[in-house]
């Protein structure tokens, strides 16, 4: 069990962390952890080292300039503190092959924010529903419209490019845990 000041840091790291996300403050949020690494499950993508994780928060806020979170719930145990919420923005920008939409869309996730034996961050490893973010993407498109049409061609052609990517091996590749009696 943690101690009560344990939880409290850590609190405090991740809603700085998130605070500063918000503020695109990169220097900020990439000192809340000596060396910055995100999972993202969905997408079975790693970005391991401050400079890949500077390029992801580059291409997420091309494609969503506005993106901003709604925290829902904040739990607590014995590595990690995991975060509910809703991640919210707006289409503008491309987001790896698909190409902005102009729509917007609110997508609950749950982040855990991993520590190890040190209290040192060493993972925010995400978790969402990808198709319920398509889905506002480029459901927002009008299907009447032909100028629509081929948007969403484009859209289905940098969503297939997307999928054909190699998953993180230290996605695919884990080792159950052993249990005791």
């Amino acid at each position: 069990m943690i101690s009560e000041q344990v939880r409290k840091a850590r609190q405090k790291l991740v809603l700085d962390h998130f605070h500063n996300e918000v503020r695109q403050d990169w220097d900020a949020v990439l000192s809340t952890f000596p060396h910055p690494h995100y999972e993202l499950v969905p997408t079975m993508t790693v970005h391991d080292g401050g400079s890949k994780v500077r390029d992801y928060y580059r291409e997420t806020r091309v494609a969503f300039p506005d993106q901003h979170h709604e925290i829902i719930a904040l739990r607590h145990s014995d590595d990690a503190v995991i975060v509910e919420f809703w991640l919210k923005g707006t289409h503008l920008g491309p987001l790896g092959g698909i190409p902005p939409t102009g729509s917007r869309f609110r997508v609950r996730m749950t982040a855990y924010f991993i520590f190890d034996a040190k209290e040192t961050l060493v993972c925010e490893r995400v978790y969402f529903d990808t198709l319920s973010m398509l889905k506002q993407l480029i459901g927002g498109l009008d299907m009447k419209s032909p100028k629509s049409w081929l948007l969403a061609a484009r859209c289905l052609k940098g969503l297939l490019a997307m999928s054909g990517n190699e998953p993180a091996p230290a996605l695919v590749h884990t080792t159950p845990p052993t249990f005791e009696n």
